[in-house]
């Protein structure tokens, strides 16, 4: 059920979320897999988040561990640990002076409070959430705020929130983020992270030593560490910034109707395969090239002629302490450290990453994330069952000696070839696919395309010559049966029908297919889904109706600056009657913010405000805003204010002479809550 969103300002964001995705004198290229000018509505509009699902009590609220090791340990605890690693299943970073929004909230005292981030990127233990490159956590003790991306499968999309009061003796409060807000930074709609060497984190010495020196414990996370745990979260971000790709595929590039259910079935099908093979994919047969790749072109062509553009998820590496020789002991000189320079800015536009352009592999790889949970193991045993019962498989092959001592190069239907030396399999190729060695003694291995290799008879195999075959056992066929049964069911269509992939449901009915119990799924008790924002416009407050000068700054701002949250900064939030007050202290920082808009890219200190990102959904873009009447209104009035203060014309030059950082935070009480 669509929950219902209520609120003036949310009202406010999703009349800019339905506006037209480009203005019209923009030129025409390869549409966004997700338009960071569109962030959807706010709260879930089906399901909830993982993060949800973890904690819920059951009353409808959530159940959250403190202090924060208590709540690691509680994400371990659904994870797969490698025994072969020292590592925590669920990665964690420490980042004193980063890029998020909270990252002043500590000032001056950085290193004492740093911020924690939590990737997972382990998969799950028996009956667990699959919570692999779908959760991300970043703690700040000094904030007591947990923000948390989480991904929410019923809607196909990851959801942005945030935990309040996440202190000892207090009672966290879970809301769901303006997503405005979160896109701002976030354009994919999905976690972000900085790229190598990660200098942001305690992988950097130069952190790490500073870290040490506060003689603290950091919920078990030690101080120092290599580029191992950032690296790996680096890999999770990657991989579920590809999520909103493989939706959409999914959803619009197979079709409607009959057509579009076999394709996801074949989709789906293929994922397993690529799964069970370890991500060695077979060559496609004619049967998956008619319902799945020419159909995914055809939608390519029609859809997306120019291709689809895949948001770019890495931020570049950035050091807070370069060319620092010590950390200073002043307050001031700690708090410029903070500056985030434009070039760094997770604001900035970033360039795609990469773009789909009907590629049928690219789509296959993307469902077979969706693929293995914690039933994957019963999935291969059941497979196993029911292949168990099948004929089995023999191929026969042509060999002829090499030049090797007892090797042989065996060559069989189509284009299938196997070496044989020394009384093993060295390398095979069935379909085509790129050769795939093995050592094992016993020839029993899993082949590309989901057949398992039980043996090979080599006695017909005379000095390197005559005839080698291969016995399989036919899991491969298993599994079509399997899924061709899940496809001709009524229940197997419905979730075959273009919704977000269904991956429980799918994996639960290919178990029953393939003859397991069935089993009913669990049933979540989602808690209630909160948003945290005024619930009046600013004409209905004590105050009255806003000043005609100041109502651009609803237009222009609402969207972001007017809510309950602190960070950025909500100098929109408040009486009417004092909102000049509010604009006049923010005057400096507001002021920068716009006069950027009108410098060259490599000439600003700072982003412009609004985000570029964000203009498409007033109409407009960067160039079109750089010149309109509206900015200059806006700048006019904080001008004007700076002016009255200091007696002279504002110069961006000179009210950053000494940072922005130096500049006066917007919020009057809220000390270091800047933007």
């Amino acid at each position: 059920m669509i929950r219902r969103i209520r609120g003036w300002a949310i009202v406010l964001a999703g009349l800019l979320a339905a506006m037209p995705a480009w203005p019209a004198d923009t030129p025409a290229g390869p549409a966004w897999v997700v338009n960071p000018a569109a962030s959807g509505d706010h709260l879930p509009p089906a399901g909830g988040s993982l993060f949800d699902q973890l904690f819920a009590d059951g009353q409808g609220g959530h159940n959250l561990p403190f202090p924060f090791e208590k709540l690691l340990a509680r994400v371990d605890a659904q994870l797969v640990a490698d025994p072969a690693s020292p590592l925590p299943p669920a990665k964690r970073v420490l980042i004193p002076l980063g890029r998020s929004l909270q990252r002043t909230a500590a000032a001056p005292d950085y290193f004492h409070f740093p911020r924690v981030v939590v990737g997972v990127d382990s998969p799950p233990v028996a009956g667990a959430p699959l919570l692999k490159d779908r959760l991300f956590i970043g703690y700040l003790e000094k904030s007591a705020v947990l923000e948390v991306i989480s991904y929410n499968e019923a809607a196909g999309r990851f959801e942005f929130q945030l935990v309040k009061d996440y202190r000892a003796g207090a009672r966290p409060q879970v809301f769901h983020a303006n997503r405005n807000i979160c896109f701002a930074c976030h354009q994919n709609g999905a976690p972000i992270f900085s790229r190598a060497l990660w200098d942001e984190t305690n992988a950097n010495p130069a952190i790490s030593a500073q870290l040490e020196a506060t003689g603290r414990r950091f919920y078990g996370i030690p101080p120092g560490r290599g580029v191992d745990v950032p690296y790996a979260i680096d890999k999770a971000v990657a991989r579920a910034n590809r999520f909103a790709l493989t939706q959409r595929l999914w959803r619009e590039g197979c079709g409607e109707g009959e057509a579009g259910a076999r394709c996801r079935a074949g989709l789906f099908a293929a994922a397993v395969r690529l799964r069970l093979a370890d991500g060695r994919a077979a060559r496609p047969d004619g049967t998956f090239d008619a319902t799945v790749a020419r159909p995914l072109r055809a939608s390519a062509d029609r859809r997306w002629p120019d291709g689809l553009a895949i948001g770019r998820a890495d931020l570049p590496n950035r050091n807070p302490l370069q060319g620092l020789a010590a950390w200073p002991d002043d307050a001031p000189a700690r708090v410029a450290r903070s500056h985030v320079a434009a070039r760094f800015e997770p604001l900035l536009p970033r360039p795609p990453e990469a773009w789909w352009r009907g590629e049928a592999a690219e789509a296959v790889a993307g469902v077979a994330e969706f693929v293995v949970d914690g039933d994957w193991p019963r999935l291969e045993a059941a497979l196993a069952r029911r292949a168990g019962r099948l004929a089995r498989i023999g191929l026969d092959f042509d060999c002829t000696p090499q030049p090797a001592p007892r090797a042989s190069r065996c060559r069989g239907p189509g284009s299938a070839v196997v070496d044989w030396s020394a009384g093993r399999v060295e390398r095979l190729s069935l379909t085509g696919e790129a050769p795939a060695p093995t050592v094992s003694p016993a020839q029993t291995m899993r082949l590309a395309g989901g057949d398992w290799l039980e043996g090979v008879d080599s006695r017909a195999l005379k000095g390197g010559a005559g005839r080698l075959t291969l016995r399989l056992r036919a899991d491969s066929r298993a599994l079509t049966e399997a899924i061709d049964a899940v496809a001709g069911s009524a229940s197997g269509r419905a979730l075959l029908d273009g919704r977000p992939i269904p991956r429980a449901g799918l994996i639960a009915a290919l178990l029953e297919a393939l003859g397991d119990p069935p089993r009913r799924l669990p049933t979540t008790v989602w808690p209630a889904a909160r948003l945290e924002l005024p619930a009046s416009p600013p004409n209905m407050s004590s105050g009255g109706p806003l000043p005609p000068a100041l109502a651009p700054f609803h237009a222009w701002c609402a969207a972001c600056h007017l809510s309950a949250e602190r960070f950025p900064p909500n100098f929109l939030h408040g009486p009417a009657d004092a909102l000049e007050a509010r604009i006049r202290h923010c005057a400096p920082r507001i002021y920068v913010r716009l006069a950027m808009a009108a410098r060259p890219p490599a000439a600003r200190e700072k982003t412009p405000m609004p985000p570029e990102t964000m203009l498409p959904a007033f109409g407009s873009h960067a160039a079109a805003w750089a010149a309109s009447a509206d900015r200059a209104a806006l700048e006019g009035v904080v001008a004007a204010m700076l002016k009255a203060e200091t007696g002279r014309d504002p110069d961006p030059n000179v009210l950053l002479k000494s940072g922005y950082e130096a500049l006066r935070p917007c919020l009057a009480d809220a000390g270091s809550a800047a933007h």
